[in-house]
């Protein structure tokens, strides 16, 4: 159960992306995608949300082609926080939560009180609450990525893909709301997929790390068996010292100035 991506290949105005990719991604996991600008990380997450479809190859979610599943029944299984979210209509931030409501909902039907209940839990979890009578164009990019945040987590899916979703925030709810979704995994036996910049940030909250390059997965594995100096410097092109932290029972990294 989860993702099989099997000799993926996907080129976006002429240009190759992935040429014969192939990556499995488990249930009850959380994945860190990383790797440099520009080397697939995003259109990844594309192709597993069916934003994208692969030129080759065949994508397998829970066992079933991704194109057999209809695009309401997708989104009753995956969600997604991006890294930017904007929206130019004056909703209210309680308004743009229940969103997160719609694929479970039967067409035309109006939110119930299961429903009302679940995004009140989740502005209370995610410390959106006092928010919720706000104008999401009021909000700072911050807020309106908590808010984003939100809104996934009230879809209620088991596949959670994260696109560099705390690019905005400061640490205090990057690491809360890491943590809430870290909390999903083990649980509930949710999955996550997220993008990060951040290696530090993924080492602590990751089982499984994949370092991407040109297209292609260089390493995946565990936390600590992948995130060595030899890879970062082959990956990154820079430096690093790794040293095990006690604190987050992780490998973390030091990087070296030039």
């Amino acid at each position: 159960m989860g993702y099989i991506l099997n000799q993926i290949c996907f080129a976006y105005d002429q240009k190759t992306i992935f040429e014969n990719l192939s990556i499995t991604f488990q249930k009850g996991f959380f994945y860190g995608i990383l790797g440099p600008n520009g080397c697939g990380k995003t259109t990844l997450l594309d192709l597993l949300l069916r934003y994208h479809r692969p030129n080759k190859g065949i994508i397998l979610f829970n066992e079933k082609s991704i194109n057999t599943y209809a695009r309401k029944t997708l989104s009753q299984q995956i969600a997604l926080v991006p890294q930017d979210f904007d929206i130019q209509f004056p909703f209210l931030v309680e308004e743009i939560v229940m969103m997160g409501r719609y694929p479970h909902l039967p067409r035309f039907s109006r939110p119930q009180k299961f429903d009302n209940t679940i995004v009140q839990q989740v502005l209370e979890k995610t410390g959106t609450w006092k928010l919720k009578n706000r104008m999401i164009t009021e909000l700072s990019k911050g807020e309106k990525q908590r808010v984003v945040f939100a809104r996934a987590l009230a879809q209620d899916t088991e596949m959670l893909l994260l696109d560099e979703a705390t690019a905005n925030l400061d640490i205090e709810h990057s690491l809360h709301l890491l943590e809430l979704a870290r909390k999903g995994v083990i649980e509930s036996g949710k999955t996550v997929i997220a993008v990060f910049h951040d290696i530090n940030l993924a080492a602590m909250f990751c089982d499984e790390i994949i370092f991407m390059m040109h297209g292609k997965v260089f390493a995946k594995g565990k936390v600590n068996q992948i995130l060595t100096s030899d890879n970062i410097k082959h990956v990154f092109h820079v430096n690093a010292k790794i040293q095990f932290d006690t604190e987050t029972n992780t490998n973390q990294v030091i990087f070296k100035r030039k």
